[in-house]
């Protein structure tokens, strides 16, 4: 028997009645978060990224070069996603 199929054998009125109520809150929820705006990427320049952190941006090119800071590039612009850079920020183990 699949996820999708329910067995009704000796089920209650009142169970079944759960188990569509269940159902379909499960579906309204699921509904509603396809309709939901999805919030736009923002994209930082390297002085951006360089203020943002407090560094020079060498430090940032540095970060850039060993993987740390992940970049994107249109043109001949280098950017960075602010999601990423947040993401770069680790917790320091004690």
């Amino acid at each position: 028997m699949s996820n999708n199929q329910i067995q009704l054998i000796q089920l209650s009125t009142e169970q079944l009645q759960n188990v569509v109520i269940e159902g379909v809150k499960t579906y309204l929820n699921d509904f509603r978060k396809q309709l939901e705006p999805k919030t736009p990427t923002e994209y930082l320049t390297r002085r951006e990224v360089a203020k943002m952190l407090s560094v020079d941006l060498s430090t940032i090119h540095n970060w850039k070069k060993k993987g740390i800071l992940k970049a994107y590039q249109v043109g001949g612009r280098v950017i960075f996603k602010r999601e990423d850079v947040e993401n770069a920020i680790v917790e320091l183990k004690n």
